[in-house]
């Protein structure tokens, strides 16, 4: 056991950064490493199941330049998470700083290097996010989630490691994917707080498909609480068994049962998707910064794992041709659950650990 090496891990207020860093925060700690953890309020509603030995609230703010009267009032939050940070670290002491991303963990990166603190940076998605660029050519390591990583410098030093998996998933991937015969499974995804168009589109779709093949559906779906009702009724109308809630808890143990997922194409959703093997139908979303989860969708869709439909072109009628095609089709949904498994990671956390202890040690 290792008590006194010491590691702050730093991720932006969303699931999408700070799951990963709890993937890792649970294998440093199994290793005998003492974590702090350090996030906005936001994201502390996702801290209850990280194992850290500290939760560290930072003050952050986002920075736009569409409204110049706000800049003040976030560049001093800013500054103030930044004394926040170099206060934390001169009393806690850390060997590494390990930053995920979102706005949050720029001050503590900053505060990393006014100390000396060697940092790594780890980047879910397939394009390098903003103040992940601000420190790729400074960090020991820019860790990355997809073997293609768009806007990255060369003279960085990058390494694929995959996108660290909670623990709860990795338990839950399947031996082995059967093509469904009786019952087709299908689980819909919207991201944290579900989609509206998922809501609405895909039961209007669902409810076009042959009677016959209804019959046989059995779907869980993430809704927005608006549409949570309209949702149900609608399935219920089509004559299909619909499960529709805004969260699921257990959600690795739908994602272990699904014959065939339609998701957004977030990082974390993509490599959950992969190491579970199961075929997919992808959806970025349209406002996402640099078009990252276009980026995101490629590496399954190039590998015939995945369909990727733009919101652009998610039409009811899309959707249900979509399905047909893919659902009746259980060649095709062996092959694509081989090829969504060869591009999985599923001991990425490991590996990023390795890049830690690597950088304590020597």
């Amino acid at each position: 056991m290792v008590m006194e090496n010491k590691v702050l891990v730093a991720a932006g207020g969303t699931g999408g950064h700070i799951f990963p860093g709890q993937s890792l925060t649970e294998c440093l700690v199994s290793k005998g490493y003492l974590v702090t953890f350090a996030t906005d309020k936001r994201g502390l509603q996702h801290t209850k199941n990280i194992p850290a030995n500290n939760i560290l609230e930072i003050t952050s703010s986002s920075i736009s330049l569409r409204k110049p009267l706000n800049l003040l009032f976030s560049g001093f939050k800013i500054l103030q998470g930044i004394f926040q940070s170099i206060k934390y670290m001169v009393k806690w002491k850390p060997d590494v700083v390990v930053g995920f991303g979102g706005y949050p963990s720029f001050p503590v990166l900053i505060a990393a290097q006014f100390l000396n603190i060697p940092i790594i940076i780890h980047e879910q998605n397939a394009v390098l996010g903003r103040v992940n660029r601000i420190f790729a050519l400074r960090a020991k390591y820019v860790a990355s989630g997809f073997e293609d990583l768009q806007k990255i410098s060369p003279l960085a030093n990058h390494v694929c490691t995959g996108n660290p998996l909670r623990e709860k998933i990795i338990k839950q991937i399947p031996k082995k994917y059967t093509a469904p015969e009786e019952n087709i499974n299908i689980l819909i995804v919207g991201g944290s707080l579900g989609a509206k168009i998922f809501s609405t589109k895909i039961p209007e779709a669902i409810a076009q498909l042959p009677k016959n093949m209804r019959k046989k559906l059995k779907i869980v779906q993430q809704t927005k609480i608006d549409f949570k009702e309209k949702a149900f009724d609608a399935y219920n109308q089509a004559g299909v068994e619909a499960i529709c809630e805004t969260f699921f808890s257990d959600i690795e143990v739908h994602l272990s049962n699904a014959h065939y997922i339609i998701s957004r194409a977030g990082a974390s959703s993509v490599s959950e998707i992969s190491a579970m093997g199961i075929p997919s139908l992808l959806v970025p979303l349209a406002i996402a910064m640099d078009n990252h989860q276009t980026y995101n969708a490629k590496t399954l869709a190039c590998k015939n794992a995945a369909d990727i439909l733009l919101e652009s072109e998610f039409t009811p009628e899309k959707i249900k041709t979509i399905l047909e095609l893919r659902l009746n089709d259980s060649n095709w949904l062996k092959k694509a659950s081989e090829q969504s498994k060869s591009v999985s990671r599923p001991h990425s956390a490991s590996e990023l650990t390795s890049l830690v202890i690597s950088i304590i040690e020597n």
